[in-house]
């Protein structure tokens, strides 16, 4: 469909929102038909919102449609940072925790300013990966970092950079001692440059006009919220020979609304950590496990970008 013009003071210009009297009160039209050559034609329609678009790995471009003029994020992240195996050790006095990787900063329920026509170009975090090195008795175990999950408008320029949750690492223990340090991945920091629209109405995807301030389906739950990861856990080390502990927990994301990866256990023959999602950090290893040894920490959560687009008046 072309788009609708109509003269304002003389002047021609393209119809954004069109309004006619129904028993006496104003009210926004949906479609407007015009006779073509006899026949009816729709040349105008109010810009209706589609469903939420998830993107969860890679990088790429998308187009804003005519009509619109704000992106709706329900949900973004960066990705969470992996998490460290535990360590064991024959005559150090104890056993080591891998720590919890953090993770990463994040966008829930924002609204941001774009341009009809305008291309958006977004790259999508992954998580760290675990560290289970196995060099000198599985020391030291370092973990990766994720990576940062950006959007970018040709027109609105950066939107915003949402930085990767830190790795975790264990380094400077030998098999006999000293206990190595445990250090917790760091949470990623949030960067929000775009133009944020904070008041005004939509039409809804079921034909009603809402308030924006009524957007609250993200993992925060509550409108227009953005902020940084924060750090993994750490249960550090255990004191005498052959003691027994639990990996640490993967740092939550989204403000502590998705868990992070849970840490592995050291009951029995052990469990590993396990992977975070959504940006959340990974789980760390037990040690000390039935038979001797410690078992793996796991990745951190991979970033998001979850959006739709509206008209926002």
């Amino acid at each position: 469909m072309a788009n609708t013009y109509g003269k304002v003071s003389g002047t021609f210009q393209e119809i954004e929102n069109a309004y006619g009297k129904v028993s006496g009160t104003w009210q926004e039209a949906d479609e407007i038909y015009g006779k073509v050559s006899g026949v009816w034609k729709l040349v105008f329609a109010a810009f209706t919102p589609g469903s939420i678009q998830t993107l969860s790995s890679g990088s790429g471009t998308f187009t804003v449609p005519d009509g619109a003029n704000a992106i709706h994020i329900q949900a973004s992240a960066g990705g969470g940072g992996g998490a460290a195996g535990g360590a064991s050790y024959d005559k150090a006095g104890g056993e080591s925790a891998g720590a919890g990787g953090g993770s990463g900063a994040y966008v829930s329920d924002k609204v941001f300013t774009v341009t009809a026509g305008e291309t958006i170009s977004y790259s999508i975090g992954g998580g760290g990966a675990p560290g289970n090195q196995t060099a000198n008795f599985n020391q030291p175990r370092i973990a990766s970092a994720g990576s940062s999950t950006t959007l970018s408008g040709s027109t609105a320029g950066a939107i915003f950079t949402l930085g990767a949750g830190g790795g975790s690492s264990g380094t400077g223990g030998g098999v006999q001692g000293p206990l190595r340090t445990n250090t917790a991945g760091t949470g990623g920091s949030a960067s929000i440059s775009g133009t944020v629209v904070s008041s005004g109405t939509f039409r809804d995807s079921d034909g009603t006009t809402k308030n924006i301030t009524s957007l609250t389906s993200g993992p925060v739950g509550t409108f227009n919220q953005s902020g940084n990861g924060v750090s993994g856990s750490n249960n550090g080390n255990c004191s005498g020979d052959n003691c027994r502990i639990g990996g640490s927990t993967g740092a939550t994301s989204y403000s502590g609304n998705v868990a992070g990866g849970a840490g592995g256990s050291s009951s029995g023959s052990g469990t590993a950590g396990s992977a975070g999602t959504r940006g959340s950090g990974g789980g760390g290893g037990a040690a000390q496990v039935t038979g001797g040894g410690a078992t793996n920490g796991a990745s951190g959560g991979n970033g998001e970008v979850r959006y739709r687009f509206l008209r926002v008046n």
